[in-house]
């Protein structure tokens, strides 16, 4: 598996056979100004946690270019189906709902957090609950991305469910658990091989390194995989 990490939450999946985009945060975004474009290339499928506009924003660019698979709760599937998007392509589902993807198959679990987009002059758009998303692969580890999120116990529920080993964790603080608190949730509730943190460094008021997760990790045994913007890693 390779993933390539565009700043903030959003990453690229490549596997055997899908290329996913998650939280395609690829216009606005000041963590990464190399446009959408790149990143959509042969994209297959586009995952999304929760509409916010610093994890929907590039979406819809994204979706109509590359006519791939739309995987996201009912109201941002529906919302963004009125921006545009192919109403053929959506893959809707909800907390606790497994839906199969072809290649693999994505769980929508809990996350405690809030989901809307921002229009003018101070609207927003519900969009649903926000929520996590856990990857199953045939053959390939299970991944998942927490979207954006504080702690909770049921955490343990979903390792218990799901077992998943590689885990893309927000650790920014303010509208996500902060680094430590992001180490403990890894080391209490989940067996993971490789962790991979995000929606840090995006925005001045957001923690500017990973330093605290990694330090809550030391001497886990669990790999803190620290990305670089535009770079590919493999797991």
């Amino acid at each position: 598996m390779k993933l390539t990490w565009y700043g903030h939450s959003a990453f690229r999946v490549e596997t055997k056979d899908a290329t996913i985009l998650i939280d395609p945060y690829l216009v606005g975004n000041p963590s990464w100004t190399g446009g959408w474009e790149g990143p959509a290339e042969g994209v297959t499928h586009v995952l999304l946690t929760h509409g916010h506009n610093d994890h929907v924003s590039g979406a819809v660019e994204v979706l109509k270019k590359s006519g791939a698979m739309l995987v996201a709760n009912f109201e941002i599937c529906m919302y963004l189906v009125g921006q545009g998007v192919s109403g053929d392509k959506i893959n809707p589902g909800n907390i606790g709902g497994t839906v199969d993807c072809g290649p693999f198959t994505t769980t929508f679990v809990q996350a405690l957090h809030s989901s809307s987009f921002g229009g003018e002059g101070g609207t927003n758009t519900y969009l649903g609950n926000p929520g996590g998303l856990v990857l199953h692969f045939p053959e390939d580890k299970t991944l998942y991305h927490m979207g954006d999120t504080d702690i909770f116990s049921d955490m343990g529920l979903i390792n218990e469910l799901h077992e998943p080993k590689i885990g893309i964790v927000p650790i920014g603080d303010r509208f996500t658990m902060g680094g430590a608190v992001a180490a403990l949730a890894c080391r209490r509730f989940f067996g993971f091989e490789t962790v991979v943190p995000c929606h840090f460094r995006t925005f001045s008021m957001l923690d500017q390194t990973a330093d605290k997760f990694v330090a809550g990790l030391e001497g886990s045994g669990v790999n803190v995989a620290l990305p670089e913007v535009g770079k590919a890693i493999t797991i």
